[in-house]
């Protein structure tokens, strides 16, 4: 028996949460004294995933373009090739899209939004997040073979340095009727999904000209900017940027909230990171009730002193 890790990429990079994953199958691995295996789909340079105790690496090089068929099909090829009877994916868009697929492929339970290691391997008893990360369950896989979908910074990246090999993997690709025509992407910016701290700011910023502000913030932190959905309804930012529960889901360190109310649906897609600042000159505002830190005040006033704080600080320690 062996765990399959499926490590996503970007552009031939191995994402954040690829390594997240690399990391949870290491530590689940262990727990069944197997080796941890690694699938990747056109990946440059596979051997960091070793820092983070993959044994094992199957690589494909193939021009195919995304599609949840044919990598379902990929991955199930890996599983049987490798004996594995545990696969853990990210809990990405594309593995949302996946994983019942692969559920159905491979006979596998599937649990997704996982974020701890199993509370007990026999019977098979994991925790995940449920109602909008307001709430946990501890759910029991009873299936031989076991599909885990892991929640983004849930478990975070630890290093493990191993002894590994790398491996050329050859499965028999399936080609779909469905055709890539067109993927958009914004390159030269910190994606929300891979990002530490997300700045974001809502209709009391008053209009897309004052976003200077936010992209200043974000440029010291080292972050990714977003915004509630009025914003991108309006035009004042693209939808990409649009986080909450009808938007992107956040899972990062550090929220900064700036100018946004808190409608449920925005806290619901936000509720799981780790930490929630909050700058609204409303002191009634429903984020302040989720937020860890608040300040009551103009973001006028309060953002452009809280970057040049920043850049002070991060001038005398750099």
């Amino acid at each position: 028996m062996t765990v399959l890790t499926y490590i996503e990429s970007e552009n031939g990079n191995i994402k954040k949460a690829g390594l997240e994953v690399a990391s949870y199958g290491k530590a689940l691995a262990d727990k069944f004294n197997c080796p941890a295996v690694a699938l990747v789909i056109n990946v440059d340079d596979v051997s960091v995933l070793h820092n983070y105790g993959i044994e094992k690496i199957l690589s494909v090089k193939s021009k195919i373009s995304f599609t949840a068929e044919t990598y379902a099909d990929i991955i199930k090829q890996a599983a049987e090739k490798e004996k594995s009877n545990i696969i853990i994916l990210s809990n990405s868009a594309d593995c949302k899209y996946l994983a019942p697929i692969l559920s159905i492929k491979t006979n596998s339970g599937y649990t997704s939004n996982v974020v701890e290691l199993p509370k007990s391997i026999s019977p098979f008893v994991i925790k995940r997040s449920v109602f909008s990360n307001k709430a946990f369950s501890f759910t029991e896989i009873s299936t031989d073979k076991k599909i885990i979908s892991l929640s983004n910074n849930a478990y975070g990246l630890v290093e493990n340095r191993v002894n590994g090999t790398n491996e050329e993997f050859l499965p028999e690709i399936n080609i779909t009727n469905i055709k890539v025509e067109k993927t958009d992407k914004v390159n030269d910016k910190i994606s929300i999904a891979d990002a530490e701290i997300v700045v974001s700011a809502g209709r009391g910023l008053k209009g897309p000209e004052n976003w200077n502000l936010i992209e200043d913030l974000a440029d010291v932190l080292g972050a990714a900017t977003a915004c509630s959905k009025p914003v991108s309804d309006l035009g004042w930012r693209p939808h990409s940027e649009h986080v909450g529960q009808t938007g992107k889901p956040v899972a990062s360190n550090l929220y900064i909230a700036i100018g946004i109310s808190g409608a449920i649906q925005h806290l619901a897609g936000v509720n799981s990171s780790k930490v929630k600042v909050v700058i609204n000159t409303d002191p009634e505002a429903p984020f302040f009730k989720a937020a860890d830190y608040g300040v009551i005040g103009d973001a006028f006033d309060v953002v452009p002193k809280l970057t040049e704080k920043l850049k002070t600080f991060k001038s005398q320690n750099t």
